[in-house]
C-alpha cells in the first residue's frame, strides 16, 4: 500500500513565479491562498485549476490583529486538510498560532544564505556589505524570522555590475529549482 499523498498549500501575495515554476514542472498544489489579489491567485492558479482562497488583508496599520487573521489561515488550512504549507512570496507575518498546528511542516525561502542577511532587505545587504556569493535557502519557517532548520541552500555568485534587481533575479532563478527540489524531498519524509 502506497503512502496517502500529502496535501500542499502554496501562499502568495504578489506575481507568483515561484508557484507558476512549480505548476510549470509538473508539482501538485492543492491550494493557493492570498493575502491580497494578485496574479499567483488571479490567474496563475485559476490558469490551471487549483483550487484558491483569499484571505484579505485589509489592516497594515500597526493595529493588524494578526491572531485574528492567522486563526481565518488557519480555517481554511483546516477546512482543506492541508498537510503541507510552502511560502512562495507572502507577504504578511502569521502569529505564532500558526506553528502550534503546522509546526515543522512550513517551508519557507530566502534570498540569501542563511544565517546570514535575514529579513526583507537580504539581497540589498548583501551588496552593501560587499560579499562575492550569496545565494537562496530553503528552510522551516518558526515563529521567529529566518532562523528554522536549514533544508537547502544554493550559491550564487555576485558579480561586480550587479545591482540590487539583477542580483535578486539570478537568485530567483536558482531559488525556483531549488525550491521545488526541497519541497519534494521534505514531502517524502513525513
Amino acid at each position: 500500500m502506497s503512502p496517502t499523498p500529502k496535501k500542499l498549500a502554496v501562499f502568495v501575495s504578489g506575481t507568483g513565479t515561484l508557484l507558476e515554476s512549480f505548476l510549470n514542472n509538473g508539482f501538485h498544489v492543492d491550494l493557493v491562498l492570498a493575502d491580497r489579489p494578485c496574479r499567483g491567485i488571479d490567474i496563475i492558479a485559476k490558469e490551471k485549476n487549483v483550487p484558491t482562497e483569499l484571505v484579505l488583508r485589509t489592516d497594515f496599520s500597526k493595529n493588524f490583529d494578526r491572531e485574528a487573521y492567522t486563526e481565518q489561515v488557519l480555517a481554511v488550512l483546516q477546512k482543506h486538510e492541508i498537510d503541507v504549507v510552502a511560502m512562495a512570496g507572502f507577504n504578511t507575518v502569521l502569529a505564532p498560532s500558526i506553528f502550534e498546528v503546522y509546526g515543522g511542516r512550513i517551508l519557507n525561502t530566502h534570498p540569501a544564505l542563511l544565517p546570514s542577511f535575514k529579513g526583507h532587505y537580504a539581497v540589498r545587504d548583501a551588496l552593501a556589505y560587499g560579499v562575492k556569493v550569496t545565494g537562496c535557502t530553503v528552510h522551516i519557517a518558526t515563529p521567529e524570522i529566518d532562523v528554522g532548520k536549514i533544508l537547502a541552500q544554493k550559491a550564487v555568485p555576485v558579480l561586480s555590475d550587479d545591482t540590487e534587481e539583477s542580483l535578486h533575479e539570478r537568485i530567483k532563478e536558482v531559488e525556483r529549482t531549488l525550491y521545488l527540489e526541497a519541497i519534494r524531498a521534505f514531502i517524502t519524509t513525513l
